[in-house]
């Protein structure tokens, strides 16, 4: 009997676990890699009705479509088949890899969970026509184009890419916004602020549109070779006239969003000639003027000069190094002040860079300072071209003399040497009677100074080991030490932008250059792969919080468009302090 009942008890035992084993709840996708202009569409789909279904926070998605809700009901030779689905439309927000979460649902008193789904967003694609579709309509009413100025440059050859947005007449847009912006790899690169842009009349592949400037960008190539520009995506929020009409006669319309892209771009960088290249080129192209000059060219001894060197024209200008000064070893010289008074339009970097050099001549004499010269590429002949400076002379007038520079150019061992004349008063500085007086002797033991000297040392002790404490305890406060280190280090790069605060143009360039030669400290990274998103990318494997990056970057955009816009006193006083606060906030995250 009491097998048959363990029997029995076993069967039930399988017959319900083998039911708990039908019941399936599972999550689908319409696909698992798709481009930032596409949709997609996920189902939960059960075989089994349930309640309390919950699902997923789609993280990286948008919703615009669903729950959407269907049943299935089926028989099959007697068997039933059950199938309820929620389904849902989302589009992605960025691209990247994203994981949808679990959904879960209770079934007959247990929960039920779908299983996790990772989803790849890749760059905009080539989705096919469907003429009856309304978003087709749009699509062809409305488009975002790339025009490069060149597609065959030459490495560190300006072009620009000008962002239009066109929109057909009888279309309207009531608002948009960026979802994807390209990395220009392999370019130094600057956006261009197109603030105040106006809608303006135009064509596209012949017919009349509207169009907008959305956005401008100027690109330096570092590389050479076929450099791929990615597309830029923005969502857009359109209205297209429909073959419905309303009372009056007048055509109705109907609101779609869109993604636009516009098309991948290829550029062809072809490499600078080899034939007749300078030994000391540096990679200057352009067009540019070479100047050395001296602040003056007469002094005293011990008074101090600047020497500047300074390049200046249009071309890569922040993108290659000046030439040295080679100056006398005569010559106290410090190292060089590097200024950049640069400004980026669509036809490049315009204006000046410079070293200048601080010298403290120490003795008197002419001292000459050789021509330099300075060698570039021309891109309107397509050839190299080299400048030259002038010879200076800089005359030291007055102060002491040295065998190692004098006046005449002559050291002192090519002097004549001087007859030593002898006499017989040679020693009479010597005196050979002495008038010896006695003193009364001092004594050192039991004074005051004596047993001060005694018991300093035990006095000391104590007060050499609260120091020690005192030491040990703030050496243990890594936290502490890392605040105090970067603190001082946001002194020391934002020392020149502080002392140029209430001027605009002064203030933001040296504050720019601050931020950029803290990150080529920090990061141990070069000029030219100082991009916004090569900066975001180098924080973030640093582990440095999402928000200082987006400070961080926020304070480089102000800075760029700071020197376009009028900026009052108290807002550079923001920035800077802004600028402080994240720099130690990088230094105290960074990894």
């Amino acid at each position: 009997m009491k097998l048959k009942k363990k029997i029995s008890i076993l069967i039930l035992l399988l017959i319900t676990s083998i039911a708990a084993a039908q019941i399936k709840f599972e999550a689908k996708v319409s696909k698992q890699t798709l481009g930032i202009n596409e949709r997609l569409r996920i189902d939960f789909e059960m075989n089994k009705d349930g309640d309390n279904f919950n699902p997923p926070s789609f993280d990286g998605f948008t919703i615009i479509g669903g729950p959407n809700q269907s049943v299935k009901n089926s028989w099959v030779n007697g068997v039933r088949t059950y199938s309820k689905i929620y389904s849902y439309f989302i589009a992605p927000k960025k691209r990247g890899n994203f994981t949808i979460a679990q959904a879960t649902i209770n079934i007959d008193g247990e929960t039920y969970k779908t299983s996790p789904i990772k989803i790849e967003v890749t760059a905009a694609v080539d989705k096919p026509k469907d003429p009856n579709d309304p978003n087709y309509i749009a699509t062809e009413n409305i488009h975002l184009v790339a025009e490069v100025s060149k597609t065959n440059p030459y490495l560190n050859e300006a072009i620009t890419v000008v962002y239009k947005l066109y929109v057909a007449p009888n279309t309207g847009v009531d608002n948009f916004h960026e979802i994807d912006s390209p990395r220009y790899n392999d370019f130094w690169n600057q956006n261009i602020p197109t603030n105040g842009s106006k809608v303006q009349n135009g064509t596209y592949k012949g017919e009349d549109y509207r169009f907008l400037v959305y956005k401008k960008v100027v690109l330096y190539p570092q590389k050479t070779g076929k450099l791929n520009i990615e597309p830029l995506s923005i969502d857009v929020s359109v209205r297209v006239p429909t073959n419905r009409r309303d009372i009056f006669g007048s055509r109705l319309m109907t609101r779609v969003n869109r993604t636009i892209s516009a098309g991948k771009k290829t550029i062809n960088v072809k490499p600078l000639p080899e034939t007749g290249k300078p030994v000391d080129f540096t990679g200057a192209v352009g067009d540019f003027k070479f100047n050395v000059f001296a602040s003056k060219t007469a002094l005293d001894a011990s008074e101090s000069l600047q020497v500047k060197v300074a390049v200046s024209g249009n071309g890569n200008l922040k993108l290659f190094n000046l030439p040295k000064v080679s100056l006398p070893s005569s010559l106290e010289v410090y190292e060089p002040e590097h200024n950049e008074q640069v400004k980026t339009n669509l036809s490049g970097m315009q204006g000046t860079i410079s070293d200048s050099y601080t010298v403290v001549p120490q003795y008197k004499g002419k001292y000459p300072i050789p021509s330099i010269s300075f060698s570039y590429f021309d891109l309107k002949t397509k050839s190299y071209k080299r400048l030259s400076s002038n010879e200076i002379i800089i005359d030291v007038k007055n102060g002491p003399s040295s065998t190692e520079a004098s006046g005449d150019g002559t050291s002192g061992l090519n002097k004549a040497k001087q007859r030593v004349v002898l006499n017989n008063d040679q020693f009479a500085f010597i005196k050979m009677k002495t008038n010896f007086t006695s003193i009364k002797p001092s004594y050192f033991f039991k004074t005051n100074l004596f047993w001060s000297a005694l018991l300093f040392p035990f006095l000391a002790i104590p007060l050499a080991i609260v120091i020690r404490k005192k030491k040990a305890v703030r050496d243990a406060d890594v936290y502490g030490n890392r605040i105090r280190k970067a603190d001082k280090l946001a002194r020391k790069y934002l020392g020149s932008a502080k002392k140029s605060l209430g001027k605009k143009e002064a203030f933001y360039i040296a504050l720019e250059k601050a931020l950029h030669n803290y990150l080529k400290a920090k990061l141990h990274i070069e000029t030219s792969d100082l991009s916004k998103d090569r900066i975001i990318q180098l924080l973030k494997e640093r582990q440095v919080e999402d928000a200082v990056v987006n400070n961080f970057v926020s304070i480089i955009e102000n800075c760029e468009l700071a020197r376009y816009t009028p900026i009052t006193t108290v807002t550079m006083k923001e920035d800077y302090d802004k600028a402080a606060k994240t720099i130690s906030l990088i230094d105290k995250q960074a990894r």
